[in-house]
């Protein structure tokens, strides 16, 4: 009988840590490199997530399988009306952050009791596809979430019912593309990951088996 490998972890100390799905040989094989040197986040999707997702829910095609589609990163500063200095900084920052230029957002409607009207700069946001999305995924997972202080995971909850996902972040400071010294206030940020997951379920595996450090529940 073949010894367990030492350190590996047991399917109790996975429930435990979080893990409400099951563990596929799959995940534990290394990336195989492609000629163009895609984002390695993509490649864990192809080569190790998406056939879990394939075999862990059955789906009969393989079209079926939850992916992500777009990732919206939305910096809102009411202080900004008073003083617009704050939204240049926060522009530079998330086209920093991005390697996108953002797009500022304007106020709706107005709005008397905020001495808002509309039309309005309110703030900026940048969305992300393709290689762009997958490696600033991989710099949030990897690098910005781990530099939170008192970091102990996101909430599981933050589904909108159809397999989206919105994660706020307080300081972004967080990502190292951000200099502090640039900064009259250092402002927060909204991420919202837009699957194409039919409902909470499906879009949370997906997310998991990407490495978002879910808080157990």
């Amino acid at each position: 009988m073949a010894k367990a490998q030492r350190g590996a972890p047991t399917q109790k100390k996975k429930k435990e840590a979080g893990f409400p799905y099951k563990f596929h040989q799959l995940q534990t094989e290394p990336l195989q490199r492609g000629p163009e040197d895609r984002p390695r986040m993509l490649l864990k999707y192809e080569q190790h997530v998406r056939p879990w997702l394939l075999k862990e829910f059955g789906y009969k095609n393989p079209f079926q399988v939850p992916k992500i589609e777009k990732v919206v990163l939305n910096i809102g500063l009411g202080e900004a009306l008073k003083t617009p200095k704050l939204l240049e900084q926060a522009f530079e920052s998330l086209g920093n952050i991005t390697g996108q230029r953002p797009v500022v957002t304007r106020a709706r409607k107005s709005i008397a009791g905020f001495k808002l009207r509309e039309g309005m700069k309110i703030g900026c946001m940048v969305t992300l596809r393709g290689p762009r999305m997958w490696e600033f995924l991989d710099r949030l997972l990897n690098v910005a979430l781990p530099r939170t202080r008192d970091f102990r995971g996101v909430s599981r909850k933050a589904f909108d019912g159809r397999g989206n996902y919105t994660l706020g972040i307080r300081e972004l400071l967080i990502f190292p593309e951000v200099d502090i010294e640039k900064l009259d206030k250092v402002p927060g940020m909204n991420i919202c990951v837009h699957t194409s997951a039919k409902n909470d379920e499906e879009g949370r595996a997906l997310l998991d088996q990407l490495g978002v450090p879910f808080r157990a529940a």
